[in-house]
């Protein structure tokens, strides 16, 4: 792992001199940028009356991950980019990133192998249809290339992303790279997002958007199974659906945002019900898998700038709940709120503190499911004393290097891990993540 990480940054420092060069150019042709980001994360030892397959393991464990993304764009004319991300990714998360529902490390991945490996994160082509002679320059950056750009347009994008990158932002709370790290923060935890096992999926998505208002619709392929790797492409059959307004507004001249979100998934889904009818005493969700079955639901997404320095965020979300979890987290309902503050009160202009509370719940069907011993690809302890799972979580971000290497200390707060009293802990997680980007 040392060594590729060397590597990297051995890479990054090369692509630095060229991105600075881009980057003095108003219109550039074209971008390259990287990032790489390493956490290592600790957890001392935590009660539990029982553990089951899919728990966070009682005893004290370290973990750390990698990811590093390469991301080069293309204008091939006026309005139209490609865009290509290599990325590469290893270690796990604590407990293989089981037992959590607002799992701790957004970088992680639940998957078997912890060796690196290199895959293809994004490869996608965009459009942007001019609605206006106005215009605003776009800085360069990830997956974005310095040029002017109409302040109204519409725009398409077709190939593989990640559906993230386009809804459920926030600007105070979305990036585990370099904001807060849970799952549950880094986007509406009940959005069952579509992705593969590492988040990405080949997705169509029509955007509109000016000053004051945003509508996004998009139709993304899901897994060939839950958590899987292998898309189905059957889109007569298995797909999700996700359609995202948002109002932009200023309220005593600080900027804010309100996006209202909604999703539609179906596949060859499993039924809480069906399973447990089916086997009283531990129960398998795959048995009941059809398709047909679908998962829908919400959420509400704030964020606001209460003085030029200080902001704050909030999110609420639910689904249905009455199949399974398909591709994000075992979550069916989930509130999060947090503040977060720059460092120009301390002349540390980039550095950056934040502080937020998720609580995350699950639909009776789903209860009632892991209380007779069911599992899903994310929790089972085979039993369940059920309650909200609560986590708070505090960091602090340095520069090291102006605008490109930070490093953050991150502590989180874990009360009824997957939602079981009989674990409750408390559990406490420290983590320190080196993040470089140009």
């Amino acid at each position: 792992m040392k060594y590729f990480t060397t590597f990297f940054l051995l890479i990054v420092t090369i692509l630095t001199i060229k991105a600075q060069q881009l980057d003095s150019v108003k219109n550039d042709r074209f971008s390259i940028h990287a990032q790489t980001t390493v956490i290592n994360q600790f957890k001392p030892s935590f009660s539990a009356k029982y553990s089951g397959d899919n728990s966070l393991i009682p005893q004290k464990e370290s973990k750390t991950s990698i990811t590093s993304t390469l991301y080069f764009g293309l204008r091939l004319w006026k309005g139209a980019s490609v865009f290509i991300n290599p990325e590469i990714a290893g270690g796990s998360g604590l407990s293989e990133a089981l037992g959590i529902a607002a799992a701790s490390n957004g970088e992680t991945f639940r998957i078997g192998d912890p060796a690196p490996q290199i895959y293809l994160a994004r490869l996608f082509y965009k459009q942007v249809f001019a609605l206006t002679s106005e215009e605003s320059h776009q800085v360069s950056d990830f997956n974005q290339i310095g040029e002017h750009l109409p302040n109204k347009y519409f725009s398409f994008t077709i190939g593989k992303i990640s559906a993230a990158d386009f809804f459920d932002d926030n600007k105070f709370s979305h990036d585990p790279r370099t904001q807060f790290m849970s799952w549950a923060l880094m986007d509406n935890g009940a959005w069952d997002f579509p992705a593969n096992t590492r988040g990405y999926t080949p997705s169509i998505v029509l955007e509109y958007v000016s000053p004051k208002h945003e509508l996004r619709y998009g139709f993304s392929l899901v897994p060939l199974t839950a958590n899987g790797n292998e898309m189905n492409w059957d889109i007569s059959k298995a797909g999700s659906f996700t359609i995202e307004y948002t109002h932009r507004h200023k309220i005593k001249n600080q900027k804010g945002a309100l996006r209202l979100l909604s999703f539609f998934t179906t596949t060859n889904m499993g039924n809480y019900r069906q399973s447990i009818a089916l086997s009283p005493v531990n129960p398998n969700i795959t048995d009941t898998r059809k398709y047909g079955n679908t998962k829908y639901g919400f959420g509400i997404n704030a964020e606001q700038n209460i003085t030029n320095d200080l902001g704050c965020f909030f999110r609420a979300s639910w689904n249905d709940g009455n199949n399974e979890t398909w591709a994000f987290t075992e979550v069916d309902h989930s509130i999060s709120a947090g503040f977060s503050l720059t460092g120009e009160r301390w002349e540390r202009g980039n550095d950056n503190i934040g502080i937020a509370y998720v609580t995350s719940g699950i639909s009776n069907p789903h209860k009632d499911y892991i209380k007779a011993g069911g599992k899903g690809f994310l929790l089972g302890d085979g039993n369940l004393n059920y309650s909200w799972e609560h986590l708070t979580e505090l960091y602090y971000s340095t520069e090291l290097v102006k605008n490109h290497i930070y490093l953050t200390g991150v502590y989180q707060f874990l009360v009824n891990p997957g939602y079981n009293v009989d674990r409750q802990g408390p559990v406490n997680i420290f983590s320190i993540r080196l993040h470089a980007r140009i």
